[in-house]
């Protein structure tokens, strides 16, 4: 019991260090996306839409964007930017809008998903 009790202490001390780990190693990942996407608080929309606040957002909603037509039919029926929607949006864009317009061919590196999915969740 005591084991579990240090185990616990310990892992709730080292967790938020690991986040900021992946967090810093996500936002190295994230230069592959910085060709297309703004990130910051009320940045620009490029050929992709600002991604700042994208985690848990409903999908097309960035004012000003053209999304495709794709996008925007998946929006209606309720598609938002939680977890599993980006992992496979990422892995393969194509896999979640088989019409999308986005050219990325997808990011296969699982180490580089989690810290790049970790990173834009902590774009708030």
């Amino acid at each position: 019991m005591l084991r579990l009790a240090i185990v616990c202490l310990i892992s709730t001390f080292l967790a938020p260090a690991a986040r900021a780990q992946e967090t810093e190693a996500g936002k190295r990942v994230y230069n592959q996306c910085r060709a297309c996407h703004s990130i910051e608080a009320g940045g620009r929309n490029g050929v992709g839409p600002n991604l700042h606040g994208v985690f848990g957002r409903k999908a097309g909603a960035v004012e000003g964007f053209r999304y495709s037509q794709n996008l925007k039919e998946q929006a209606a029926a309720g598609l938002t930017c939680d977890e599993p929607t980006l992992r496979a949006y990422l892995a393969n864009p194509k896999t979640v809008l088989p019409q999308g317009a986005m050219s990325y061919a997808g990011l296969r590196n699982e180490q580089q998903l989690n810290d790049l999915i970790t990173y834009l969740a902590a774009q708030k």
